[in-house]
């Protein structure tokens, strides 16, 4: 099967980074299992397979606030206020989709997993456009959270490489412009 390069270009550049979702419509499980098994397509060297996925819905998510904010706690990581936001930011979209990364013992394979996981991330959110949901990609407030790590059915010494939000949009935003790229040409 061939995809035609400009309407796989114009997925690319129509996905968009937003939260303006409508709350109270749900994101069927079956479609972010589906998301999930897309990012196992990505690129993986050495064939580790480092991805691991969480679904959180529902309560799980304020849940999932409520781990990191302990774990945070615990650290002495952020203020009072982003405790506090972090206590229910997951609860702003009706899933995230939790994306942790098994480590490697052997350095370059470690940096390989991870590249490979966030590699799966861009599948992710490509297939989320495709499929007519909004997304957002972040950083979890401590990416080794033991609590939250355990929560997601996660192993201690994996890291949470990403937290998708996912909605049905109901707004949109614009294009953000991109600049040329930076590329250099090595001929003869």
């Amino acid at each position: 099967m061939t995809t035609n390069f400009d309407d796989f270009a114009e997925l690319a550049r129509s996905r968009r980074t937003h939260m303006l979702v409508d709350r109270g419509r749900d994101v069927p499980l079956e479609l972010i299992e589906q998301l999930c098994e897309l990012g196992t397509w990505a690129p993986c060297h050495k064939k580790t397979w480092p991805w691991k996925f969480a679904i959180v819905t529902g309560d799980g998510r304020a849940r999932l606030g409520a781990a990191f904010v302990a774990d945070m706690v615990d650290r002495d990581v952020g203020d009072e206020a982003k405790r506090t936001k972090t206590l229910t930011k997951y609860t702003r979209t009706p899933a995230s989709l939790v994306v942790g990364c098994a480590p490697h013992p052997h350095p370059t394979f470690h940096d390989e997993n991870r590249d490979a996981v966030s590699a799966a991330v861009q599948n992710i959110l490509l297939g989320a456009t495709a499929a007519g949901l909004a997304s957002f990609w972040s950083t979890a407030p401590i990416m080794d959270a033991q609590r939250a790590l355990q929560l997601c059915g996660f192993d201690p010494d994996d890291r949470i490489l990403a937290i998708v939000y996912l909605g049905w949009p109901n707004g949109s935003v614009d294009v953000a412009t991109r600049p040329a790229p930076p590329i250099t040409h090595i001929a003869d």
